[in-house]
């Protein structure tokens, strides 16, 4: 009865239906007639009868199973493709994780050794400057200093000058001079040598002649040849380009 129900709808089938629909029956009947006898029974002639009778499908149930089929196995694909792209996409996410991650550790450490550098700048700026300043008030602190108003000051005074300058001498060198030259006498003239004779008379305490004092005169001293400190430099000055120091003079120079 079941083959009649079906054969009454059906339409021809195909060898490749005819086998499809075949494998199905057979795996349908196994199964009825398996939970149907006990465990223990024996199999008998009819459970072979029932299990090589053949099944009829129309080609619209086919149609379904196919259906089905493809159902399950277009989801199975979708899961498999959802899967995938899941894990790329959280592989994408930790990458991206990383490479900010990395960003801000060179970011931060770019930041701090431009910070590093700029306090090493203000560091060496503050360090300059306070040179600078200390430079300053030593040397204000010279050219405030003051000097007694004699041949000792005037030496003195002199020798601070010369050695800002770089012109080389002593006390020794310079008082021994002006000892033999003019007795510490910064208004002597000697106006009987050849050089008073020619107009140019040999004048202050190291008797310095006005070209000569002229020639070598000391910037930030007087330009007079009887001031003290200014004939004793001008002389010092002339006497280490010609004879390397004043304390190299012993005679008339």
């Amino acid at each position: 009865m079941l083959k009649n129900a079906f054969t009454r709808h059906s339409r021809k089938l195909t060898k490749r239906h005819k086998i499809a629909v075949a494998g199905v029956a057979t795996l349908g009947a196994a199964a009825v007639v398996f939970t149907a006898v006990p465990g223990n029974a024996e199999t008998t002639t009819s459970e072979a009868a029932v299990s090589s009778a053949k099944v009829t499908y129309t080609s619209e149930q086919l149609k379904g199973l196919q259906a089905d089929v493809s159902e399950q196995l277009a989801a199975k694909s979708l899961q498999a493709k959802a899967a995938k792209a899941a894990k790329a996409k959280a592989a994408a996410e930790a990458k991206a994780a990383a490479e900010a991650k990395a960003k801000a550790a060179a970011k931060k450490k770019a930041a701090a050794a431009a910070a590093a550098k700029k306090k090493a700048e203000q560091a060496r700026k503050a360090k300059a400057a306070a040179s600078r300043a200390a430079q300053r008030a030593k040397l204000k602190a010279a050219a405030t200093k003051t000097y007694a108003n004699n041949l000792d000051g005037w030496i003195k005074e002199s020798l601070a000058i010369m050695k800002a300058k770089g012109i080389p001498g002593s006390y020794n060198g310079l008082y021994r001079n002006i000892m033999r030259e003019s007795s510490g006498n910064p208004n002597a003239i000697n106006d009987w040598d050849i050089n008073a004779i020619n107009g140019v008379p040999s004048i202050g305490l190291l008797q310095v002649i006005k070209p000569t004092f002229n020639a070598y005169h000391v910037a930030g001293t007087a330009w007079s040849q009887y001031d003290p400190v200014a004939n004793i430099t001008a002389a010092a000055n002339y006497a280490a380009h010609r004879y390397g120091s004043i304390d190299n003079v012993n005679s008339a120079y």
